[in-house]
């Protein structure tokens, strides 16, 4: 018969399951910090060589980094899931710009409705208090931190939808928004108006989680992200006039 003898999983390989687990899930998140080994194996209730051992594997495989002095750190296991011909290509067509937006009102749409029917009160906790952030950066009137945490909020809305593969995709994806690939976020919290309504908007898609509305959810998040792609369209048209109008001008001046 082919059965062979069961035996106990070895302490190094539990740990291994434990932190791939938490990378997996996002709660361990890329370039975050371990703590100190000696903390770690406190946690963990294990010796050091056996919490070294299976540092050394998920270090071999790609998933955790030693930096000299510094400590361990979860790789950067997100990459981009685009190559950078293609990248560029988004930054260059506004095609790829509003097909990016309609996909996020799809997939944070369907976020936010499981997040109010499955997040934990932790999750949801994470994301009052990521609000709560956006109120006060609001109040100091700071686009960089506005558009950042805006991000944040987002995210913490898709790691709360307990989706592990919606969450990767997704964070590839915001990085890069940040990095201007597709939109600048600041642009937009620059102007009062728009400042004011995007916090409301965003208030009103943490009123349904909080409430573990599902529907409210996914209207509120559709509805902001809607909003999102009209002041892009509006501000599209009007760079476009200023553009004839600039060109007009300097063909008068050449005639003149």
């Amino acid at each position: 018969m082919p059965f062979q003898p069961v035996t106990p999983e070895k302490l190094s390989t539990s740990v291994t399951r434990q932190i791939e687990k938490l990378i997996l899930q996002g709660i361990l998140r890329p370039g975050e910090r371990l703590p100190s080994e000696r903390e770690l194996s406190e946690r963990l209730n294990v010796s050091r060589p056996s919490l070294r051992e299976s540092i050394a594997d998920l270090s071999e495989r790609g998933l955790l980094v030693s930096r000299a002095g510094a400590g361990v750190f979860v790789a950067d296991v997100l990459g981009s899931a685009f190559s950078d011909a293609l990248i560029q290509l988004f930054a260059n067509h506004d095609e790829a710009v509003f097909d990016y937006l309609s996909f996020r009102k799809d997939m944070e749409g369907l976020a936010a409705e499981r997040a109010a029917r499955l997040a934990s009160d932790t999750d949801l906790k994470v994301i009052n208090t990521v609000y709560e952030r956006m109120e006060a950066a609001h109040k100091k009137r700071n686009p960089a931190d506005e558009a950042a945490l805006d991000a944040e909020f987002h995210l913490s809305i898709i790691e709360a939808s307990h989706n592990v593969i919606m969450l990767h995709m997704m964070r590839s994806m915001y990085q890069l928004l940040r990095e201007g690939v597709f939109y600048n976020r600041q642009i937009m919290f620059r102007q009062r108006t728009t400042r004011a309504t995007l916090l409301g908007q965003h208030r009103a898609i943490n009123d349904a989680l909080q409430a573990r509305e599902p529907e409210a959810a996914r209207k509120a998040v559709v509805d902001h992200l809607t909003y999102v792609e009209t002041c892009l369209a509006d501000n599209r048209k009007a760079e476009a006039h200023e553009e004839v109008a600039k060109k007009r001008y300097e063909h008068t001046l050449a005639k003149g």
